[in-house]
């Protein structure tokens, strides 16, 4: 994978699903009001987001904490219902940009390519179709991640379809597709904002940034300065008032001794400190 080129191809096979959700969330406008679907769309928006942050990004890109193989793939299926392609796919082109972070080479740098192509342009690619197993070796030796990762889409459609039968067009519209369309979106602000919006603690090499707001939408994901100082550690939220959600909900699986091994920042009030 190298930098940013045109023509851009757009693959048919995302583009559809991705424009298919967005179409069709817009359809909570037309749906009789029920305080109990906003409750199903912040429920399903927040446990899918766990999902994302505690699996996808600080369990398999950064092996930031430790599970047994069931939780692993039961993570992986939870992080799969966001509809944001799979595992192996995420976490691949996430330790990609790690090691190209705000560089001409990185996929998603808003520095190098600007916020369209940061936020969503560089999903529909067709140019990021595949990833490197070279850089997902740790996790591709699992064949029921193969398998998720391959079929990608299943586990997000069950998800879907109990919504609709379950609770009819205004479950679905609002907690499905209204959710997702959200989801994608509170995901992708890390990539197109959290590099231009927010203060530096640590001189990164990166532009990397710490923000309030997009740590509260992202159960802690917005500490993204934090995070590219200390990028092995689950903590992303280093001090007491950074409120870091996955992180206290890893500790209580820990608790519970499902997850081990959490590796936390070494030193984290000292190293480079920006002015």
């Amino acid at each position: 994978m190298d930098m940013v080129s045109t023509p851009v191809r757009r693959p048919v096979s995302t583009v559809i699903p991705f424009a298919l959700v967005h179409a069709g969330a817009l359809g909570a406008l037309f749906v009789p009001f029920q305080t109990s679907y906003l409750w199903l769309l912040a429920a399903l928006y927040f446990i899918r987001m766990f999902g994302v942050t505690a699996g996808y990004h600080r369990y398999f890109s950064h092996r930031s904490y430790k599970l047994s193989r069931l939780p692993q793939f039961l993570l992986a299926l939870l992080a799969q219902t966001s509809g944001q392609k799979g595992v192996l796919w995420w976490a691949a082109h996430h330790r990609f940009h790690h090691q190209n972070s705000d560089q001409d080479s990185d996929i998603h740098s808003p520095i190098r390519h600007g916020f369209w192509w940061s936020h969503v342009g560089w999903i529909l690619s067709a140019k990021y179709e595949d990833y490197d197993p070279a850089l997902i070796k740790d996790f591709s030796k699992f064949p029921e991640l193969r398998f998720l990762d391959r079929f990608h889409w299943l586990p997000t459609l069950p998800l879907g379809l109990a919504c609709l039968l379950l609770g009819g067009w205004g479950a679905f519209t609002w907690g499905f597709l209204l959710s997702t369309a959200l989801l994608y979106h509170g995901t992708f602000v890390i990539n197109s904002l959290a590099h231009v919006w927010g203060t530096r603690r640590f001189e990164t090499p990166d532009q990397s940034r710490n923000n309030f707001f997009l740590a509260l939408i992202t159960m802690g994901e917005g500490w993204h300065n934090n995070h590219h100082q200390y990028m092995y550690a689950c903590r992303q939220g280093l001090r007491w008032w950074e409120i870091d959600v996955t992180y206290y909900l890893v500790r209580l699986l820990a608790w519970l001794g499902i997850a081990r091994e959490i590796r936390e920042a070494q030193h984290p009030a000292a190293g480079n400190v920006a002015a």
